[in-house]
C-alpha cells in the first residue's frame, strides 16, 4: 500500500491576497490566461508554474522561486504537516455539496507496481515542460488529484485544521488548513495508507513525478530521498466527496450522415423532440441513452440496440469505441453542454463542412471507477473529468534537488 507523508510546506506568507497569486493548473490555462493572471500580481503562482521565455525560462522560474522564498513572499515552514483542502460548490445537478481531501505526499511506485493505480489510457504527451521544471525548481507545484479506496477519510478529515485561507472564485470556495498534531498526521497517514490510491487527475504529473524520481536515485544512489513522493491531494472515493461530470466526444475526418452510419450499428438513432439542456444530461442517466448531435447542435437519441454491447464495458466511451471501432471517424473531447454546442457552432468549414458531429455522453458511475480500480483495468481516454479543478500556489512541496553537473 502506498506511503502518504506529511512535508515542510512551502506557503505564501499570510498577507497575501489569494485573488491574486492563487491559480487554475497550469494544463487548463490558454496564453491569455497566464497574461491575465500575471498581470495580477508579479508573484502570482504562474510566473514560477507557467514559465515563459526562452531556454531559460525554468532557470528564471528557479530563480524567482528561491527571491520570493528570500523576501518572505514564500515561507518554508519548519513544522511537517498535512494540509486539509476543502472545496464548496454547487454540481452540475444542482446539488451543494462540499468536497474535503489533505494534500501530503504521496508515494510515487513503479508501474504495474500497484498502491497507486491510473484509472484510464492516458494520451501521450511529448512535451519535457514538467519535467524541466521540476528539475530546475526541485518542487511540485501542481499536485496529482487521487482517490483513497480506504474507508474512513471523510470522516477523519472532517474535524477543521488551523485555517490557512480561502478563495472564491468561478463558483467555488477553496478552503485551506493546516494540521500538525504528530496523532492526526499518523492517522490520516494510516488511513490512506491501508488501500490503494486511484489517480483521478495528473496522470502526466504522477509520471514525471516517477522520471524524477528515477533521476534522482540513479544520481544520488539513494532510494529515501524526497523525490520518492510526489505532491497529491487525496480524497475518499464515496459518493458526496465527487463531482464527476462526462467528458463529450466531437468527431471529425467523415460527414455526419457517415457517422450516423456507422453508428447505427449498435444504437437506434430517434430524432429528439425535447428542447436540449441540463435536463437531457439527467434524462440520459434515468433511461440509459446517449445524445448525438449534428453540426447545426441538432439532438438525436443514442438508443442502444439489444444486445448490441454485450461483453463491452459498461462505459459509454467504451460503448463509442466499439461502436466505431471500424469507422475513420476521429475523435477529440470536450467538456461541458454548452462548451460542445459552441466547438460545433465556431468550428471552420473545411471539405466535409464542419466537425461531423458530436455524442454527448453520461458521467462515469462511482461504482463503475471503483470495480475499475479494484480488477486492474483501465478506461478509454477522457472517460471521467472531476471537477471543480484544484487550484496551484495552496501549497509547495520541496523535493529532492539533483546535484550540479
Amino acid at each position: 500500500m502506498p506511503r502518504f507523508e506529511p512535508f515542510n510546506a512551502i506557503r505564501y506568507a499570510s498577507d497575501a491576497n489569494w485573488d491574486e497569486v492563487i491559480a487554475p493548473p497550469y494544463d487548463v490555462l490558454s496564453d491569455d490566461d497566464v497574461t491575465e493572471l500575471g498581470n495580477r500580481s508579479p508573484h502570482n503562482i504562474t510566473w514560477i508554474d507557467v514559465p515563459r521565455g526562452g531556454d531559460d525560462r525554468y532557470e528564471i522560474a528557479a530563480y524567482l522561486l528561491h527571491e520570493w522564498l528570500d523576501k518572505g513572499v514564500l515561507l518554508h515552514e519548519q513544522v511537517p504537516s498535512f494540509t486539509i483542502y476543502r472545496m464548496d460548490l454547487t454540481d452540475a445537478s444542482g446539488t451543494p455539496r462540499t468536497i474535503s481531501g489533505v494534500l501530503g505526499g504521496l508515494e510515487v511506485v513503479d508501474e504495474g507496481a500497484g498502491g497507486v493505480l491510473p484509472h484510464e489510457r492516458t494520451t501521450k504527451k511529448a512535451s519535457t515542460d514538467r519535467l524541466d521544471l521540476t528539475i530546475a525548481t526541485a518542487a511540485n507545484l501542481s499536485p496529482v488529484w487521487g482517490l483513497s479506496l480506504a474507508k474512513g477519510l471523510t470522516a477523519a478529515l472532517a474535524e477543521p485544521g488551523e485555517p490557512i485561507g480561502e478563495l472564491t472564485t468561478e463558483g467555488v470556495t477553496h478552503r485551506v488548513e493546516r494540521v500538525t498534531d504528530p496523532d492526526r498526521i499518523a492517522q490520516i497517514a494510516k488511513i490512506i495508507g491501508s488501500d490503494d490510491v486511484l489517480i483521478a487527475d495528473g496522470h502526466h504529473r504522477y509520471g514525471v513525478s516517477r522520471s524524477y524520481r528515477d533521476r534522482v536515485r540513479k544520481a544520488t544512489g539513494r532510494e529515501d530521498s524526497a523525490a520518492e513522493l510526489t505532491l497529491t491531494f487525496v480524497n475518499e472515493l464515496v459518493d458526496d466527496q465527487l463531482s464527476i461530470e462526462a467528458i463529450h466526444r466531437i468527431y471529425d475526418g467523415i460527414s455526419f450522415d457517415q457517422l450516423a452510419k456507422d453508428l447505427s450499428g449498435s444504437f437506434t438513432i430517434e430524432k429528439m423532440t425535447e428542447p436540449l439542456g441540463p435536463a437531457t444530461l439527467a434524462e440520459m442517466v434515468r433511461s440509459d441513452r446517449l445524445v448525438l448531435l449534428d453540426p447545426k447542435g441538432e439532438p438525436s437519441w443514442l438508443i442502444p440496440r439489444p444486445g448490441a454491447f454485450d461483453g463491452v464495458r459498461a462505459l459509454d466511451g467504451a460503448w463509442l469505441e466499439h461502436a466505431l471501432s471500424g469507422s475513420d471517424a476521429q475523435v477529440s473531447y470536450q467538456h461541458g453542454l454548452d462548451e460542445v454546442l459552441a466547438e460545433l457552432d465556431s468550428a471552420g468549414v473545411g471539405p466535409l463542412g464542419k466537425h461531423a458531429g458530436a455524442v454527448l455522453i453520461r458521467p462515469t458511475s462511482l461504482e463503475e471507477i471503483e470495480r475499475t480500480a479494484r480488477e486492474g483495468l483501465l478506461m478509454p481516454p477522457k472517460s471521467t473529468f472531476f471537477s471543480p479543478k484544484l487550484r496551484t500556489g495552496l501549497v509547495i512541496r520541496p523535493t529532492t534537488k539533483l546535484p550540479e553537473d
